[in-house]
């Protein structure tokens, strides 16, 4: 059995899916066969995956920085979430059925087992599996069903480094209380910590490093600086800024910025679709909830969505779709991508998602929408503003009906068209299009036209992969340069260390 290691957050959005691709870019820079591994992922952002299945985006992340292909076995379980009290179940890549919370403990021992029989798989296969775990390992209401946390620690006997974000302040305490609140035997497997997102001189923090191994007996392996760089494929919409900017914008090429709002949906799903433009000089992308922001707009990008007739409801009674009208009116550009190019229809059937019938789309193209029970994953490849392109899809929904005189945005290998380039309004349920360079170029000039844009230009030389490579190694070097690289190896090889101290009080373990 390979070598194996669980990274554990005090909180969401701690830093634990950078620290795992970074140890997966780290590892396989050695020439070490790593694979990364989620055992239960909770995310709209998704893809779809070599062997038609769909995993989390950030394993998809992690995959690549350990130079492999994505595949469901890095993702057992995927949750959905279509409202604040259900999700769609993804098992091994495929959809097995819609749980609330409570329902979903029902389900856990079942999808368990799944579970462990897939870490084991990889760790049969791979030199060295660095898990991620799910939230933070002390919620302790959901300790006796837990599956992504100290649940699978313990089940595969995995050593476990517990990162918290320094930038949110409380840290210590953080890192402090995680491990007081775990049982003795949970504490067993936690064997060190790292401090994610610190700015400034690391030697400031050595008391506390200090006093904090002495107060639990354990070592902070590794302080990760703060990086403005790191900005890619996000987890989700909300890990953004909080003005809403995605990424560093870079000063334009041109004379003028390309201006592009993004209404950030309640159940917004791959919003990283937005990054390969934010990644473009010149190009101000921003996530937006409420009308005003449509003011000054040259684009207006609708995302994909989870719960698309739900989302186009907020559409409405937040004021953005009259907005979003407004906008089209003036003959400025509008576009949307999977859930929202649903939405620019003219009618939606839905019988799956919403179960809410047919309701009223935006109607800013000449089609309708009808919601299929069988989700469709794919990974097609085509041409668009004659360009060869490739994408991903995700969805349940197909237009049933479209208008003769919409062109199609995207023409397919065998001469039919997907989506639409009509006028000033633009749809297509292909995810990952914008990271095709030329056709994306190619698109911004078409923006620039619409809005009148006359003075911007879209460089002629940004590599989105590249780009996204970039940030890999940049990972992997935080790691080597950061982090106590000889004691994760010996985690790696060894497990946890024996006689680790217990911290009181610890919690007592729960009963299911």
């Amino acid at each position: 059995m390979s070598g194996g290691l669980l990274i554990a957050g005090t909180t969401s959005d701690a830093g634990k899916s950078v620290l795992v691709a970074g140890l997966c870019r780290w590892l396989a820079r050695r020439g070490v066969r790593v694979a990364p591994f989620k055992a239960q992922n909770m995310s709209n952002n998704s893809v779809v995956t070599l062997d038609g299945g769909e995993i989390g985006r950030a394993q998809a992340v992690q995959a690549a920085a350990a130079g492999l292909e994505p595949s469901v076995r890095f993702n057992p379980v995927l949750l959905k979430p279509g409202s604040d009290r259900s999700s769609q179940v993804v098992l091994l890549g495929k959809v097995v059925g819609e749980v609330s919370a409570l329902s979903y403990r029902a389900r856990k021992e079942e999808l368990f087992a799944t579970v462990l029989a897939t870490l084991d798989g990889l760790r049969a296969e791979y030199e060295a599996v660095v898990c991620e775990g799910a939230g933070s390992p002390t919620e302790i209401n959901l300790r006796a069903n837990d599956i992504a946390n100290m649940g699978l620690a313990r089940a595969a006997d995995l050593p476990v480094l517990v990162v918290g974000d320094i930038d949110r302040g409380g840290v210590f305490a953080h890192l402090f209380g995680t491990l007081a609140l775990l049982d003795p035997a949970d504490q067993a497997l936690v064997s060190g910590f790292v401090i994610n997102k610190f700015r400034g001189d690391p030697t400031l923090l050595e008391p506390g490093l200090r006093q904090l191994r002495a107060l639990t007996g354990r070592p902070v392996h590794g302080v990760l600086p703060w990086r403005e760089e790191l900005w890619l494929d996000a987890e989700d919409s909300l890990s953004y800024a909080a003005d809403g900017v995605v990424g560093r914008p870079a000063p334009p090429v041109g004379e003028q910025w390309l201006r592009v709002v993004v209404p950030r949906l309640p159940r917004i799903s791959n919003a990283t679709d937005v990054e390969a433009l934010a990644g473009e000089p010149g190009v101000s992308v921003r996530f937006v909830t409420e009308p005003s922001r449509l003011a000054d707009a040259d684009l207006v990008l609708i995302p994909g969505s989870k719960s698309t007739v739900a989302d186009l409801a907020w559409l409405r009674r937040t004021g953005l779709a009259e907005a979003i009208h407004r906008h089209a009116r003036a003959g400025l550009p509008v576009t949307g991508i999977c859930g929202g190019y649903q939405m620019l229809a003219r009618t939606l059937r839905d019988e799956v998602e919403s179960r809410a019938g047919t309701v009223d789309g935006l109607a800013l193209l000449d089609l309708d929408i009808d919601f299929h029970p069988v989700k469709t994953l794919a990974r097609p490849t085509g041409s668009a503003l004659s360009h060869p392109v490739h994408g991903y899809e995700i969805h349940h929904g197909h237009p049933s009906r479209r208008a003769d005189t919409l062109p199609p945005l995207i023409t397919l290998p065998d001469g039919t068209g997907e989506g639409v380039l009509h006028e000033s309004i633009a749809g297509t349920h292909w995810h990952g299009l914008f990271e095709n360079d030329e056709f994306r170029r190619d698109f911004l000039r078409w923006a620039a036209t619409r809005a009148g844009r006359t003075g911007f230009t879209p460089a002629p030389d940004t590599d989105f992969a590249a780009a996204r490579a970039a940030q890999l190694d940049l990972l992997g070097d935080l790691v080597a340069d950061h982090l106590d690289t000889d004691a994760v190896q010996r985690l790696l090889e060894r497990g946890a260390p024996k006689g680790l101290p217990d911290l009181p009080p610890g919690a007592p373990p729960l009963v299911s």
